[in-house]
């Protein structure tokens, strides 16, 4: 039997899994708070808590995560990396990702290399911490 924190633990890790599996979805955090079996007020209060950030700002810095990987090793159009993260306006991912890389999307590219080592390196590497 898990204590009260244990089990919400267990749900808000629930559905950040959700989030890390299924980012290119459209998630919002209503969907979110019912994968947590939570009201969507409780979980963001929640979510924020035990993660330091909230729902939004946590699935925009994974979109904008696995974007910076899709720049890096291929040549994907912007447009297409925009769509295949999860974002329906190119707009809002290029007002994103430079609000999250200080580049917009094309001198990200442009500036970076792919790198010799393992993936997990360059994610660690690159990941963003946080908005500006």
């Amino acid at each position: 039997m898990f204590s009260p924190s244990e089990d919400q633990n267990r749900r808000l890790l629930r559905a950040r899994d959700a989030m890390d599996r299924e980012f290119d979805s459209p998630l919002d955090v209503p969907a979110l708070a019912r994968i947590a079996l939570m009201s969507p007020t409780h979980f963001t209060r929640s979510f924020r808590a035990t993660f330091g950030e909230t729902p939004h700002r946590y699935l925009q810095r994974r979109r904008i995560e696995r974007a910076m990987a899709l720049l890096r090793s291929t040549s994907v159009a912007v447009t297409d990396v925009s769509a295949q993260v999860g974002f329906e306006s190119l707009g809002t991912f290029s007002r994103t990702f430079r609000a999250i890389v200080g580049v917009s999307p094309t001198e990200y590219r442009t500036r970076t290399r792919p790198v010799a080592v393992p993936g997990c390196f360059v994610k660690a590497w690159s990941k963003p911490s946080s908005f500006g």
